[in-house]
């Protein structure tokens, strides 16, 4: 599987987020019709997996933390919530490791 960074397609929920959320970097991916957005605060991540047509499989899921969660601590502090087509994954930042990818 592939993420294809379809950012630019997005520049409204970009500008929203940035916006109204405490988020300093924005990013949109695809993986088909599976939707992902990865987001860093000073304080955490976030990556939200969404389809609207099934459920996230388990090999999405795991594309996206090898590609966008490369720190083993990070994986290792990750919380996820697991809904009908969407998956969302929280990461605290500590300080040492606040450097935007």
């Amino acid at each position: 599987m592939k993420l294809i960074d379809v950012t630019n397609s997005y520049p409204d929920l970009v500008s929203q987020q940035l916006a109204n959320t405490d988020a300093n970097f924005i990013k949109v991916y695809s993986i088909g019709k599976t939707s992902v957005i990865y987001t860093e605060a000073p304080r955490h991540k976030e990556i939200l997996i969404t389809n609207r047509t099934r459920n996230i499989n388990q090999s999405e899921i795991d594309t996206v933390l090898r590609r966008l969660v490369k720190d083993v601590n990070d994986r290792q502090n990750l919380n996820m919530i697991k809904l009908h087509g969407i998956v969302e994954m929280s990461i605290p930042v500590t300080p040492d490791s606040a450097v935007v990818s």
